[in-house]
């Protein structure tokens, strides 16, 4: 009766670590995201993320203008980030908050009269976010996102100690 007991069990464990490797191996973990909001604004700022397991993930975004208006104030940035999801459905989507840095590279005020040197600086700032992700059963996203951090270096002009980056973001996941 043991053996029989023993069996029944060691086969219902293996289909159990089989049932959990499939659904591991069918959760599809990269995005490539593209924020229409800032299409709209006159730059372009794309996004990849992978998804680690189906609470957290790490991604990197790059911000490039195309407008004149944009670029005389931003030429770019390139942010990565980690984020962690409070959703229900254990997906990786839902609420999130996310702690990012910001590699910038901006035009600074000479104060008066909010003329411009056109001396751009390049800067580092540490930053947090949060937002919301929605992702469908074909794999489409909807994603609506804000947060705001600190420039560490290059601070003689307070107007760009803080910088913020938020959006209207539409992707896939793959």
């Amino acid at each position: 009766m043991k053996k029989i007991f023993l069996t029944l069990v060691l086969a219902l464990s293996i289909c159990s670590v089989k049932g959990q490797e499939q659904t591991q191996e069918n959760f599809k973990k990269d995005e490539i995201k593209i924020n229409g909001l800032f299409l709209i604004l006159g730059a372009f700022e794309g996004t990849y993320e992978h998804i680690l397991n189906e609470e957290s993930a790490i991604g990197i975004s790059i911000f490039l203008p195309f407008d004149d208006d944009v670029s005389d104030d931003v030429k770019y940035y390139i942010s990565p980030y980690y984020r962690m999801y409070f959703g229900r459905k254990n997906n990786a989507s839902g609420f999130f908050a996310e702690g990012f840095a910001m590699l910038n590279k901006t035009n600074r005020d000479l104060g008066f009269f909010n003329l411009r040197d056109d001396n751009f600086k390049t800067d580092l700032a540490l930053g947090f976010g949060f937002g919301g992700k929605w992702v469908t059963k074909k794999g489409f996203i909807f994603e609506l996102s804000t947060g705001i951090g600190r420039n560490f270096f290059n601070n003689d002009n307070s107007d760009y100690q803080i910088i913020g980056k938020g959006g209207i973001t539409l992707g896939y996941r793959f």
